[in-house]
């Protein structure tokens, strides 16, 4: 039998597989209720693995906001760039993160980097302290907190081996993130589009189904589900980066309090943006196995 796909990209993966393989085997013969919780206990440890890099920039904002020594030579901002860096070097040596997934958070790194220069600038949010590795307000850790959602959902398509029914063209939905960009930029002196934008989003993927594997069988649910449910984990851990005080939000300026659910919306509208880079790399197949444009391409052959 061919190695399954995770397997192939983290060797960590590969050693456990065989234990892992007699685990299921045994409880799969204990009847539907222990196969059932092999599967939910299956489920958390691969979201786990795929939240890596995400969740050890939260500890990082954690640890530093309780235990960093104040008046340190070293800066916090700096420290956790550093630390950032040191934990990118360290996943990619241990062949726990691949090539691949690395050129995803240095392009997420830029994207967002990009976004925070202009959002600190018009006063949407601030990062009260002092760095030396910063490019304006913005210190160069902030970069890697974008690149933690291309992470997760570089590793999440992998781990659950992502499939899809009736998914938009690779052109429509660039278009779309496109604007959804530009929307962040400009809704600061226009019109603000963001209904527009939630809306087309609506009609773009109303159809489109993501068909995921935990253990033997592909599941479903609507895509845009999955984009509303991976929104709501990221403002639970913004609040835990504000929380850490690793930066502020106007509301915020007094003692912190929870980040405003308004904000859903917007991080809805960035997994839109994060999704549609991903998929640049890891091209939508259909649940046969083949491109989703290659089904397209072959459909219409037949209809000739």
């Amino acid at each position: 039998m061919a190695p399954a796909p995770a397997a192939r990209d983290w060797p960590l993966i590969a050693r456990l597989e065989g234990w892992e393989s007699r685990l299921a085997l045994r409880l799969a013969g204990r009847g539907r209720v222990a196969a059932a919780l092999y599967e939910f206990f299956r489920f958390g440890v691969k979201q786990a693995w795929a939240c890596l890099f995400g969740g050890l920039m939260c500890a990082l904002l954690l640890a530093t906001h309780w235990w960093y020594p104040p008046g340190a030579a070293l800066a916090r901002y700096d420290f956790l760039t550093l630390a950032a860096l040191a934990v990118q070097a360290l996943l990619l040596a241990l062949r726990m993160e691949t090539w691949a997934e690395a050129r995803v958070i240095l392009m997420f790194h830029v994207v967002g980097t990009a976004m925070e220069l202009f959002k600190t600038s018009v006063g949407s949010w601030i990062y009260p302290e002092a760095s030396v590795l910063r490019l304006g307000g913005v210190p160069l850790f902030t970069g890697f907190m974008y690149a933690a959602v291309g992470s997760y959902l570089a590793r999440v398509w992998r781990l659950f081996d992502f499939r899809f029914t009736a998914h938009p063209p690779l052109g429509a939905t660039l278009a779309l993130s496109a604007l959804i960009y530009a929307n962040f930029f400009t809704h600061h002196y226009v019109v603000d589009l963001r209904v527009a934008l939630f809306v087309l989003t609506a009609i773009l993927f109303a159809r489109t189904w993501v068909h995921y594997r935990i253990w033997q069988v592909h599941r479903r649910m609507p895509l845009l589900l999955g984009f509303v449910l991976v929104a709501l984990f990221i403002w639970f851990a913004e609040n835990i980066g504000t929380f850490a005080h690793a930066w502020r939000y106007p509301n915020q300026q007094h003692g912190w309090d929870w980040v405003s659910p308004a904000k859903l919306g917007s991080w809805f509208l960035l997994m839109i943006i994060s999704y549609v880079m991903v998929s640049v790399v890891n091209r939508p197949r259909a649940p046969g196995g083949a491109p989703q444009v290659a089904v397209a391409c072959a459909m219409a052959q037949d209809q000739r």
